[in-house]
């Protein structure tokens, strides 16, 4: 399948995973309130790291594994079992050390074991398998159907803050059933083969290199809201939950690509064709660009408009939370080009885990000094300050073997055009205010604005995804 067909599908399936709850967003933030969605919010942040150490890297591992091998049925089938065997050791293990934690916890007992399904959800999670083969369709499928069950339930029993263990519950089986749902096609995908130990422990090493970065990853991603929890409240938790979901919807859209990249440039790195995936980085690095700079300046441009009226009474902060959160949007969107779609398929693993390590700590020290004078905003800066380090890093650690002005020789352009887009958007917001008219409005202004300034200044990759639609559009037609 093509990459262009294979983007599109993760896209979908990336901004499914966000786009439900973000749905639910404006009914569940008015039926639970701040305290209630921090409370899931706070307790699923701490859950992510019985998840982290229960898969060790395995997912991101097998994605990159099952790419090396995917051209031999029986390597394939072998790869498989013993990564998912390892997986379900390492899972279970996980498990029985959140009973102990649970024993010992007297905060939220009941709401934390209805979280633990997510800890079985991640034990039977094969979309790797899939991804590796670069074979989105599947998981965007059958994912799309559970979740539209779980947004009916939450609307049919989700009424007011009682009902907070039912959208936990609701929530956490959509991910356990959507990952079941994936096992129906292995029998025409793998074939039975005999599975010693060597072919399970063989994979621990390569999975444990790969779960040093996601500690430190987690540790900025999960952390905030920890901190947030401790230093400040659950409703300040609340508040920045909320405010991420409308930043991590949108970035999944760019960052769908490093997903769908990473087994092709394995793929081919495996071959020796070196040029090419330095070719595959360029225009990777190029789109990223072109698709995070309007991103970035669009949601800058709308939070003050559109946070009031999405999110209802008490969440007003979240205007100024989402302005300040914004430019982890190119940060995020490069640094996933370097990392993920470079310095792990190559192979060159130590220097993503040092640059994901240095943001941990910077994101570590700042949440410390921020969140006790800035709470909620406090951690947003420290988040922006964190994948700045992260992307400052890697273009360090590639120095040698990329060249710069390749990578950026367009960036003048998308910056221009997503300055002058925020300009028009804040000056249509000041004159309308605050209602949906006026985010509908705004967001078809920065489009079209985004796009025609990119025609004037004669952008090439907006020549090229264009000429493609125009292509694509004439064969349907």
């Amino acid at each position: 399948m093509s990459i262009a067909k294979n983007y599109l599908y993760n896209v979908v399936y990336q901004v499914i995973n966000l786009l439900i709850p973000l749905i639910t967003v404006p009914y569940v933030a008015r039926a639970l309130g701040a305290d209630g969605v921090g409370i899931n919010a706070y307790t699923n942040s701490i859950m992510q790291y019985f998840i982290l150490f229960g898969t060790i890297g395995i997912s991101l591992y097998g994605n990159r594994a099952i790419a090396y091998v995917r051209d031999n049925k029986e390597a394939l089938s072998r790869t498989f079992f013993g990564i998912l065997i390892l997986k379900f050791i390492t899972t279970g293990l996980a498990y029985l050390v959140f009973l102990l934690f649970l024993n010992n916890w007297s905060n939220y007992q009941s709401i934390f074991l209805l979280q633990s399904i997510y800890i079985l959800a991640a034990t039977i999670d094969i979309s790797w398998l899939y991804m590796g083969l670069e074979d989105f369709k599947k998981t965007v499928i059958r994912n799309l159907m559970v979740k539209i069950v779980g947004v009916a339930c939450i609307f049919i029993f989700v009424h007011d803050y009682g009902d907070l263990w039912k959208y936990v519950l609701i929530l956490a089986l959509s991910q356990l059933l959507g990952n079941l749902s994936l096992w129906m096609y292995l029998p025409k995908t793998i074939q039975k083969v005999k599975i010693t130990w060597n072919d399970i422990k063989g994979h621990f090493m390569p999975s444990i290199s790969l779960f040093i970065p996601q500690i430190a990853i987690q540790i900025y991603v999960v952390m905030n809201k920890i901190m947030l929890g401790y230093l400040a409240n659950t409703s300040e938790v609340g508040l920045f939950d909320s405010s991420e979901k409308i930043i991590k919807m949108t970035l999944a859209v760019v960052t769908a690509m490093g997903v769908v990249m990473l087994p092709r440039m394995a793929n081919t790195f495996a071959k020796g064709e070196i040029e090419k995936v330095k070719n595959y980085l360029y225009q990777s690095f190029d789109f990223a660009s072109y698709l995070s700079f309007p991103m970035m300046f669009g949601l800058a441009g709308i939070a003050n408009e559109f946070a009031p009226w999405f999110f209802g009474p008490g969440f007003e902060k979240t205007a100024l939370l989402i302005f300040s959160i914004s430019p982890i949007l190119v940060f995020i969107a490069w640094s996933n080009v370097l990392g993920q779609q470079y310095l792990m398929p190559v192979g060159k693993v130590k220097g993503y885990t040092v640059s994901v390590i240095v943001g941990a700590i910077i994101n570590f020290i700042l949440n410390i000094f921020l969140i006790q004078y800035y709470q909620s905003v406090g951690a947003a800066i420290a988040t922006v300050g964190a994948e700045l380090a992260v992307t400052l890093v890697q273009l360090y650690w590639v120095r040698k073997t990329i060249e710069y002005h390749k990578l950026f020789q367009s960036m003048w352009k998308y910056l221009l055009s997503g300055i002058l887009m925020f300009v028009v958007l804040r000056l249509i917001g000041s004159l309308l205010g605050v209602g949906p008219l006026t985010t509908i409005l705004q967001v078809i202004s920065g489009i079209l604005i985004y796009f025609i300034l990119l025609f004037i200044l004669k952008s090439q990759m907006n020549k090229k995804l264009f000429s493609l639609g125009l292509q694509k559009l004439r064969k349907i037609s």
